[in-house]
Order: structure tokens, then sequence, then C-alpha cells
């Protein structure tokens, strides 16, 4: 079985929504203590929106990932593992919550 080293939970947001989607982050980051990345404003990798990224360890999943699904607040949240396949990770292993967007998959295409 491929071992999860982390997970990344990307909320996205655009103008109208930027502050209510920093509230939910540096909420996130004071409750469980996981790294809170930049508030983009811009598509950023395979991201199709502006987006924020939440990292944190497996052992975490239980308690951020129900915490997101009730404070989410109508955003957009994707999240994924990291095992070392970034294809696989943001395909077959990913998860949303909300509404599916396309991710733009051709920086992992040397994988």
């Amino acid at each position: 079985m491929t071992q999860i080293q982390g997970f990344h939970a990307h909320v996205y947001y655009d103008a109208a929504t930027i502050e209510r989607a920093r509230k939910l982050c540096q909420a996130a980051e004071k409750q469980f203590h996981l790294k809170m990345g930049r508030m983009h404003q811009r598509p950023v990798g395979p991201h199709p929106c502006w987006s924020c990224q939440l990292a944190f360890g497996p052992e975490l999943f239980g308690q951020v990932i129900p915490w997101l699904a009730l404070n989410r607040d109508g955003l957009v949240i994707f999240i994924h593992p990291e095992t070392g396949d970034d294809l696989a990770d943001h395909t077959r292993h990913a998860m949303w919550m909300g509404k599916v967007e396309k991710l733009d998959l051709s920086i992992f295409k040397d994988e």
C-alpha cells in the first residue's frame, strides 16, 4: 500500500470570497497547528482558481476534514494526499468539497 506522508487542502476563492477564505484558513491554522500557505490571487500550479493551501499530517485527517466540511461556508475545497505520485494524488486519490473544478494537469505530464 502506498504510504501517505501528508495531506493538502486547497481552499478556493475569488475577489468576493477572499476574506471568508482567509478567516477559514487562519482558523484552521490556529485550531490544528497546521501549515497555512499564501493567499494566492491568481491560479497557481494545477489549480484553476485563487487558492490557499493547508498542509497537515495524516494524524490530523480525521479532525481537519470534518471541521472543514462544517466550516467551509460554501467555499470549494480540493483535498489530496501526498504519496509521491503527484498526478495520482491530484486525480485518483483526490476529494472535493463543493463544486468539482477542472485542474490543469499538464504540469504533471513528465511524471
